[in-house]
C-alpha cells in the first residue's frame, strides 16, 4: 500500500490536516466575511424595502391630495356657478322690481294728471259757465230791464247751466 500512496500521494495525516485547515477557514470566513457581508446585504435590502415602502406612501399620498384637489375643483365649480345662478336670479329679481315700480309710478303719474286735466276741465267749465251766465244776466237784465229777485235769478241761472251742461 506503501506503493499506491506513493502512486497517487495520499497521506491520511495530510489530509485530515487540509480538511481542518479547510474547516477552520471556513468558520474564519463565515465569521469575517459571510456574516457581515449577509448583514450589508440585509441592511441595503432593508434600505431598498424602506425606499420602496416611502415611494409607496408618497404615491398614496400624492393620490390623495389629487382626489381632494379634484373633489375642491368641483365643489368651487359647484360654489361658483350657484353665485352666478343666485346673483342672475337677484339681478332678474330686481330688474322685475324696478319694471314694476316704473309701471306703478306711471300709472301714478298718469292717474294724478288725468285727475288734473279733469279738474282743470272741470274749472275751466265752471268758469266758462259763471262767464255765460253773468253775460246772460246782463243781456236779460238790459232785455228786461228790470231787476230779478235772488231767487228768480237762480233760478234761471241754474236753467241756463242745466242747457249749457247738456249742450257741451
Amino acid at each position: 500500500m506503501a506503493g499506491f500512496e506513493n502512486f497517487i500521494g495520499f497521506n491520511p495525516w495530510t489530509a485530515l490536516f487540509t480538511l481542518l485547515n479547510m474547516v477552520l477557514t471556513f468558520l474564519i470566513l463565515k465569521k469575517f466575511l459571510f456574516k457581515p457581508v449577509n448583514k450589508m446585504i440585509d441592511d441595503r435590502q432593508k434600505e431598498i424595502d424602506d425606499l420602496f415602502a416611502d415611494a409607496a406612501e408618497a404615491k398614496e399620498q400624492a393620490e390623495t391630495m389629487r382626489e381632494d384637489y379634484t373633489r375642491r375643483l368641483a365643489e368651487a365649480k359647484d360654489a361658483s356657478a350657484q353665485i352666478v345662478s343666485e346673483a342672475t336670479q337677484e339681478a332678474n329679481r330686481r330688474g322685475d322690481e324696478i319694471v314694476r315700480q316704473a309701471r306703478l309710478d306711471a300709472d301714478a303719474l298718469r292717474e294724478k294728471a288725468s285727475s288734473d286735466i279733469a279738474l282743470e276741465r272741470k274749472k275751466a267749465l265752471n268758469e266758462v259757465k259763471n262767464d255765460i251766465s253773468r253775460i246772460a244776466l246782463d243781456i236779460a237784465g238790459k232785455v228786461v230791464e228790470k231787476e230779478l229777485d235772488p231767487k228768480e235769478h237762480e233760478r234761471l241761472i241754474e236753467g241756463f247751466l242745466r242747457e249749457m251742461g247738456d249742450q257741451v
